[in-house]
């Protein structure tokens, strides 16, 4: 079994959390997207009731919507981005560059973003455009990013999925039949006593985008990876002034 290795990992990952956590310059982020809802006349399983009757067939849904959060762990703030293209390593990118605007003016002291992400294929350390995209992000912030992946079977423990259990309490049992529906819910939903901040993202992302072998490489040599953690823990620096 694989279990007694990725606990491994964990727990070096637990000990760099934890020097982080006494690091002020340091803020740590929590990210990751929901599972893709269907839009429309769908009956959802609850104890809502509406006017409305749901249909009673999985007919092809008039459209898909998929959540992206970005929850501050530290302060239990969470900044919701909903998308009906796909979450890409350019619509992840550009989620995080519109949060940190509405950031920074508060943490101007923050010197790294620590990003804890599962390691899906859109934003693994290996994925050539998230890798170039977030150099750029990085020399474009000033920032020092750190990549921070859990390990198979260790994805719970990303605070952000405790987000969705209660995103999905709050809408079960409604009628998501439109977009501005689902935005609603969204809005309305409450996290440790706290509304998130609603973002729809309109842009569509093509999918399949990435680098030359030769363009990855020059890509490797901007970053670090943490020795016997190469694929876990990935440190983006940015370039001199």
């Amino acid at each position: 079994t694989k279990v007694p290795e990725t606990d491994a990992i964990f727990a070096q990952l637990a000990v760099v959390h934890a020097a982080s956590a006494t690091d002020p310059t340091v803020l740590r982020l929590s990210l990751d997207a929901k599972a893709t809802v269907k839009v429309g006349l769908f009956s959802r399983a609850g104890l809502s009731r509406v006017p409305v009757a749901g249909w009673d067939h999985d007919f092809a849904a008039q459209t898909l919507a998929t959540p992206f959060g970005i929850l501050l762990p530290e302060l239990d703030e969470l900044f919701l981005y909903l998308t009906t293209s796909k979450v890409t390593s350019d619509f992840i990118v550009d989620t995080l560059t519109d949060c940190w605007t509405h950031l920074q003016p508060r943490f101007p002291h923050v010197k790294t973003l620590q990003l804890d992400w599962d390691n899906g294929p859109e934003n693994h350390s290996h994925r050539t455009q998230f890798i170039a995209r977030m150099i750029a992000f990085a020399n474009a912030t000033g920032l020092t990013i750190e990549l921070v992946y859990y390990p198979p079977y260790h994805s719970k423990y990303n605070r952000i999925e405790r987000c969705w259990a209660v995103l999905e309490k709050h809408w079960d049992g409604s009628l998501l039949d439109t977009v501005p529906t689902v935005v609603a819910f969204a809005k309305t939903m409450t996290w440790r006593g706290q509304h998130p901040t609603v973002s729809l993202v309109t842009r569509t992302y093509a999918t399949g985008v990435k680098l030359t072998k030769k363009a990855m490489q020059v890509c490797e040599q901007a970053i670090e990876r943490l020795p016997t953690l190469e694929r876990w823990f990935v440190t983006i620096r940015p370039s001199p002034a």
